[in-house]
């Protein structure tokens, strides 16, 4: 868990337009505060990934994203219930409650609810985040923070100390409306 101090730090970093690195259940991420859209450039600039592609949102407990789920039909938000925390990440109306930084072309938006105990401190200190892979496009995802220092060479605000959660892969993505799996596990 981090210290007090540390976990100040990462919030003024992400409060002013920050991005950083941190573990995730299965590989590093990149982050920033997903209302500073200058921060979201510049995460998706070191990425090399396409706006219009939209980005998975975290967050360490399901009240985190209640602005975006309190009108959710009844057996929608169950499905979220039994499935959080973990490494399921579900494709949600958005209906533009977020900016278009966050949701590219789609009418959803990817949320996840971590399981990981450095992200769930995260959060709970700074609110959701964006959470995508910490590797440039087409490279493979940094399962080290020696690798994210390779990919990113000091263009990060801050890289948060911690380990890999137990994972292999990545989260599975579906579809909450279809259960349509857009990416398996």
């Amino acid at each position: 868990m981090l210290a007090e101090w540390r976990l100040g730090q990462i919030r003024r970093v992400l409060y002013s337009g920050g991005v950083i690195a941190y573990p995730t259940e299965a590989v590093w991420g990149l982050g920033c505060h997903p209302l500073h859209g200058h921060a979201v450039k510049r995460l998706l600039e070191l990425k090399q990934r396409p706006v219009e592609k939209g980005l998975i949102l975290v967050a360490g407990d399901i009240e985190e994203f209640g602005f975006l789920l309190w009108d959710l039909p009844q057996h929608q938000l169950a499905k979220l219930q039994l499935s959080w925390p973990g490494p399921n990440t579900w494709l949600v109306p958005h209906q533009n409650r977020l900016p278009h930084w966050i949701t590219g072309e789609h009418d959803t938006v990817a949320l996840r609810v971590s399981a990981h105990p450095l992200i769930r401190q995260l959060c709970a200190a700074c609110g959701p985040l964006v959470s995508t892979s910490a590797n440039p496009a087409g490279r493979p995802p940094a399962r080290s923070r020696l690798r994210v220092e390779q990919y990113f060479h000091g263009r990060l605000d801050d890289v948060v100390a911690g380990n890999l959660g137990e994972q292999r892969n990545p989260s599975i993505i579906r579809d909450l409306q279809t259960d349509a799996i857009i990416r398996p596990a």
